[in-house]
């Protein structure tokens, strides 16, 4: 069924309905899939939770979505390879929501660094497709966004909660800060948080974050 290696949550295939809410976890750079399922075991139980394993490995238990370099002022990423990974987890998500007739529901997304750059691309690539969009610790990639051919009102349904640590040594939180600029240009619904935190989610922000999913 998959096009990307899978780890899902423990609800049972058995459990799934055509109204079961699906929430996509992808990791950041150096991670697996397993990182981010810990944020299952706060969610309400109604959640079909899948965590996906980015395609490029870095060693046995390290992947990644794309190469990234943050040694200069701004990062500079493999666009293709994000390109190629946006459309690895679209056609993933497609196969899920057919695999168990979820067709008619909002696909959730929260990633972490790496895998929020996605999530911001995802959602405002493929509006339609998506309804809560958490985006931790990471920034908007203009290289992925690709805004020309969407509209506002195509937009407006979309729901963004951003965190970012104000002491992040790996993206600096004045790269994040671009996101509350650039939802507002495009007349997104957002909430943007700062925290005393590093490259990590603190527990405040953990809690933020999972008020956020399960409202």
């Amino acid at each position: 069924m998959e096009s990307l290696p899978l780890f899902y949550s423990t609800k049972s295939p058995s459990e799934i309905t055509s109204t079961t809410p699906l929430l996509i976890l992808l990791h950041g750079y150096g991670s697996n899939e397993e990182d981010l399922l810990a944020f299952s075991d706060s969610l309400d139980e109604n959640f079909l939770v899948v965590s996906l394993r980015g395609p490029l490995v870095l060693d046995p238990v390290s992947y990644a979505w794309f190469d990234i370099n943050f040694l200069d002022q701004s990062p500079s990423i493999n666009t293709q390879q994000g390109i190629d990974s946006l459309n690895d987890i679209l056609n993933t998500i497609v196969q899920i929501k057919n695999h168990y007739g979820l067709n008619n529901q909002k696909v959730h997304l929260c990633g972490f660094s790496q895998g929020g750059m996605l999530c911001y691309a995802l959602a405002l690539r493929n509006p339609n497709l998506f309804g809560k969009v958490a985006c931790l610790s990471a920034y908007p990639e203009e290289s992925l966004l690709q805004l020309g051919s969407i509209s506002k009102k195509e937009l407006e349904h979309l729901r963004f909660f951003i965190s970012h640590g104000t002491e992040d040594g790996i993206i600096p939180i004045e790269w994040a800060r671009k996101a509350a600029d650039l939802l507002y240009d495009l007349g997104c619904y957002f909430s943007f948080r700062e925290y005393m935190s590093g490259h990590a989610i603190n527990p405040k922000n953990y809690k933020d974050l999972m008020d956020f999913i399960n409202s």
